[in-house]
């Protein structure tokens, strides 16, 4: 089983990449296996919403998005860490999961999705809201923590200050673990995914 964690940071290794870290490292306690992507500090443009992407499979442009969606297929879970940019995702993880998931809902469907946010002081939990509605516009269960997933601090170490926030992102990691272990052992038991139907788009002005 593998995690895939993509720091929506422009820093490598700031706020965000600590949070995420302690997530992987208690998701590594318990033999999942975990890869923080990088999303760097080049841009990343937007979805022009062109549609070439579900003609040929990837995106036209050159970017991490393409080399992302290569690795998804193998992944069974997916945690995505921002920092806090007026109460809202980064504008540069949001043109990401914008692209990673315009059309191509099937590829994340019945694997586990969190987000995880990193903020000075406030705005938290909008930004934790707008993550998670890329899960449940895709059949992804979303996994929980004994707090909003969120932690405090300028710098890396402040966070690491932040003991319950700290204790949040490891209480995550043992939370997915448990979940990922629960659906393997009931593929291995027999239990199929859930049947879905062929989507129904109602559009409202006819």
């Amino acid at each position: 089983m593998k995690v895939l964690l993509v720091n929506g940071s422009p820093h490598a290794n700031g706020c965000t990449f600590t949070a995420l870290t302690e997530v992987a490292d208690t998701l590594k306690t318990h033999g999942i296996e975990t890869e923080i992507v990088q999303l760097g500090n080049k841009p990343i443009s937007g979805c022009l919403g062109c549609g070439v992407c579900m003609k040929k499979g990837n995106c036209f442009m050159d970017d991490p998005v393409n080399l992302f969606l290569s690795k998804v297929k193998d992944a069974d879970g997916f945690i995505f860490g921002s920092p806090v940019h007026y109460a809202a995702a980064s504008g540069h993880l949001t043109s990401f999961l914008d692209r990673v998931f315009y059309g191509k809902s099937d590829l994340f469907a019945n694997k586990l999705g969190a987000a995880v946010v990193s903020c000075r002081r406030g705005g938290a939990s909008s930004a934790f809201d707008q993550i998670n509605k890329y899960f449940t516009i895709s059949n992804m269960p979303i996994v929980s923590s004994q707090y909003w997933n969120q932690v405090h601090g300028n710098t890396p170490e402040e966070v690491k200050q932040d003991l319950e926030g700290m204790q949040t992102m490891r209480t995550l990691g043992h939370n997915m673990a448990w979940l990922l272990k629960c659906i393997e052992a009931g593929k291995n038991a027999g239990i199929p995914l859930p049947k879905r139907e062929p989507k129904t788009a109602t559009n409202f002005i006819r």
